[in-house]
This record gives C-alpha cells, structure tokens and sequence, in this order.
C-alpha cells in the first residue's frame, strides 16, 4: 500500500504541464532520433543531455527517459519501411518486417511492434515499481566494499561483452577511469592530470566528452555520402492488423516480454540480444516457426515487445542499486549525476519524490509513444526523405551550441570535439567505447568506496575478500574478465553490436 500511495504522488508529479510536455518532447525526440538510421539510443541521449541540463532534475530525468525509450519505438520504422534498422535492436525485425511490407502489411506489422512496445515496456515497468522498494531497501545494508565489488562486476560483465577484443575493452575501460581522475583530488585537494589547464581543475565536462565520443563520432563515421532514402509510408486504413494476425501476436509478445524483462536486469546485456533471444524464441515455439523470415507477424510482435521490456528492466538495477546495465543507461546515470542525484538505494530516501516521479512518466510515456506512432507514421517517414547533409548540418550545429551551453564556455567545445576524434579513432581501430563512457561514469563513484572500504579497515585491502557478499562479488568479476582464458565463448550477434 506505501508503494502504491507513492506510485500516486508520482503521478502527481510526472502529469504537471511542465512534465507531460518533457515527456512529450522526449517522446517526439527519441522517435526521431530513432528513426535515423545510424544515430542509435546512446548517442541520441547523448546528443540531446545539453537541452536537459538547465531543467529541474525530475523534468530533465523524464524527457532523458523518454528519449530514450522512444528511440525503441523509432528504430522499427525504418526496419520496416527500408530494411534498414534505425537502431541495433530492431535490426531483426528487418527479417520479417520488411517481408510484410513486401506483402502489402507494413502498416499491421508497424502496429504490432508498437502495441507490442507499449505492452512489453509497461509490464517491466510494473516490474520496477515492485522491485523498487525491497531492493532499495536491500541495498541499503550493503556496505562501501559491497557497493565497490558490485560496480566491478557491472564494469566486468560490460567489458568482457563489449567488442571482439578483452585487451581492447580494458583498454578502453581504462581510459574511462583516467578521464575521470582528472580535476582535484577529493581528499588530498591537489591537482591530477590538469596539465597546468585551469580549466581542468573542476574535471573533464562529462556532457561535452559523451556528445564528443558518441554523438560526434557517429555523425563522422557515418554520414558521409549516405544516398536519401525513398519511403513509401502506409495510408492509415493499412494500419489495422487483421484478427488473425491479432490472434497470432499475442503468445509471441507474452514471450517477448518475459525474455526483454529477464535480460534486462543482467548488467552488460543490450537490447539487441533481448531482441535476438526472443527471435530464437519464436523459432523453437512459435506454432507458426515454418514462416518465420517469410513475414511472419511472430517475428516482429516477439522482438519488438521484447526490446522494450529490456529498455524499462534495464532501469531496476540503476533504480534500485545504482548500477547501469547497457551503455544507453550509463549516459543515462551520467545525467542523473548532472543533476545532483545518485542513483541507487538513497534515491527512494534522499529524492523519493522524484524517483516515483520519474518511474510514473515510464507508464505515461508508453501511452504517448503509442499515440504518437501508429497515427504519425507518415510523418516520421518524412524525415529520412530530408537530405544527409541538411541533418548533418543541423545535429552539427546543435552539438557545438548544446557543449557550449553546459558551462558558456568555448573550452568545452574544444573538449567535445577533441573527444570527437578520439572516438573516430577508438572507432577506427574498433576498441568499444562502452567501457569507456561505463568507467568514467562509474570511477568518482568507485574510488569514493574505496577509499571509504579502506578507511573502515586502515588501509587493509582484505577487506574486500574477508566480508562473504563482496568476496562473492569479487570473485564473480575476476571469472568475468577472465573467461576468454578458459574459451567461453561469446555470442557472434553481441559481438557485433554497435551499441555494445
């Protein structure tokens, strides 16, 4: 009943004006980001983070969320209509998305995989608002040396799933934590890593070394001479799946939703292997297996439901343990950090109110996301008939504004786009940058525990191993990172995701 009553006290907050309009605008933003294909959900969050910064922390949380998610619902578009996924996990709805369309289905089978996203994100979120409570409250008796070996094993589990090379994801890893040492020490008070640079005293901007790795690095790498599309988009009496195909979604999406939501909650698993596994799903279940790749709607409704189920799970272990499970979700913890808010247990007694805030514009955003999509869709196909370099130019400009606005400084322009080469380069010699930006959010926070662990043991670094959940931890990360010795293999797909 106490979580229910702060349930509705969150919806009192999220349905303000000023909050449905960032919902809305979110909402708006992420499906246009994913609609664009290559831009993808991290670099769509991080592009758009300089918008938020002067917000109030629960209305900049709720557009940031809603961005996010929306890029979900976008990514089908193109996936759909071009054969062409918007982001990486829609890319196995092209199979049998595209083949619908093919058939003349496009508008049923675009109507699916939204009704398939608003259902599997709204159950996960139901989930999280269950979840939210006993696990806050769990991870409130967990101590500094607990908290430390909990975000080793999140850092382990995404480096080791991150790209085709452990030495380059640790690489990459490492120079996340090096970017987060620079500024002054919070102990000792001197400078590290400043170079003498005054402008480095109060560390790198986090927001203008995102926008510059991800966002600027994207657009370089791949817009060039990308030709204009040609879309068809479907009228809106082909919106409307039959009773059949009705029929035929359901048991896939209650499928999709069990798999999104599972995989979710694992730290270093990305919403293309929920879309994957759920597809996996379909073809060892599914009664109509024998059409899947021949435009099955099982193939669209199953995936779809699922990468939104794992969009919203993703958000317990950030929620209620402070830990980010994806890339998208550590950009997304860098922001609640702008924002003067740590995520974690002490978000339910520290921020409650915004906490439940935030988790109640979840369910609001999959009721506009549902509104805005299936009615506009021609709208959002018109988008890719704009040239390449009109929208290149514009999220340029928007980009070099966005980092000068976070401090008015021209200094985090230069940061941003200096950030900017060097993920061109990471991206060049294909070293992840997920372990990059999951480090430099995590480190302030990891070597607070740590110093935290040490001073409650005087400097004896057995504390780690002598307390049994964190020795457990611990021991967790060390088989992660270490698994390529003993030939555990990697799944081909995750591999190859961009995201990861």
């Amino acid at each position: 009943m106490e979580t229910l009553n702060e349930l509705l006290g969150g919806f009192a907050t999220a349905m303000t004006w000023q909050n449905l309009l960032f919902a809305f605008l979110g909402c708006l933003l992420g499906t246009i980001i994913g609609v664009l294909p290559g831009v993808g959900p991290v670099a769509g969050v991080a592009l758009l983070i300089p918008l938020t910064l002067n917000l109030d922390p629960a209305g900049s949380i709720i557009m940031l969320c809603a961005i996010f998610y929306g890029t979900q619902y976008g990514g089908t578009i193109t996936s759909v209509l071009l054969n062409t996924p918007g982001e990486a996990s829609s890319a196995i709805t092209t199979i049998d998305g595209y083949a619908m369309t093919r058939m003349g289905r496009a508008g049923a089978a675009l109507t699916l995989a939204a009704v398939g996203s608003f259902i599997g994100g709204t159950i996960a979120t139901v989930g999280l608002v269950a979840a939210a409570k006993p696990l806050g409250e769990m991870g409130l008796l967990v101590g500094p040396p607990e908290f430390f070996a909990l975000m080793v094993v999140g850092i382990s589990l995404l480096v080791a799933l991150a790209g085709k090379s452990m030495v380059k994801a640790l690489i990459s890893g490492a120079l996340g934590l090096l970017i987060s040492m620079v500024g002054i020490d919070p102990v000792a008070g001197a400078p590290r890593f400043t170079f003498g640079i005054d402008n480095l005293m109060d560390g790198v901007s986090f927001v203008a070394v995102i926008v510059g790795v991800f966002g600027l690095s994207e657009i370089l790498s791949f817009r060039r001479n990308e030709p204009t599309p040609v879309v068809h988009a479907p009228g809106f009496r082909q919106l409307f799946p039959s009773r059949t195909e009705w029929r035929r979604s359901a048991p896939a999406m209650a499928r999709g939703t069990g798999v999104g939501f599972g995989l979710g909650l694992i730290p270093g698993m990305t919403g293309s292997v929920s879309s994957l596994l759920s597809y996996a799903t379909e073809k060892r279940f599914s009664r109509f297996r024998h059409e899947l790749g021949k435009g099955a709607v099982e193939g669209v409704a199953g995936p779809e439901t699922a990468n939104n189920a794992h969009a919203n799970a993703a958000l317990i272990p950030l929620f209620t343990l402070g830990i980010p499970a994806s890339p998208t979700i550590a950009v997304l913890m860098g922001a609640f950090l702008q924002q003067g808010l740590t995520p974690g247990p002490s978000l339910f007694t520290e921020h409650s109110e915004i906490a439940w805030a935030i988790i109640a514009s979840l369910f609001i955003g999959n009721v506009l996301l549902l509104l805005l999509n299936v009615p506009l869709v021609g709208l959002w196909t018109s988008i890719l008939r704009v040239p390449t370099p009109i929208l290149t130019a514009v999220i340029l400009v928007f980009m070099v504004i966005g980092a000068y606005t976070i401090n008015f400084s021209v200094f985090d322009v230069y940061v941003m786009i200096g950030f900017g080469l060097l993920g061109l380069a990471l991206r060049n010699l294909d070293v992840p940058l997920a372990p990059m930006v999951l480090t430099l959010v995590l480190g302030p926070l990891m070597e607070r525990s740590l110093r935290e662990s040490l001073e409650i043991s005087q400097g004896d670094f057995t504390v780690f191993t002598s307390r049994p959940i964190s020795a457990v931890l611990i021991g967790i990360g060390l088989l992660i990172i270490c698994s390529p010795l003993l030939k555990l293999r990697k799944p081909k797909a995750l591999m190859e995701d961009p995201e990861a």
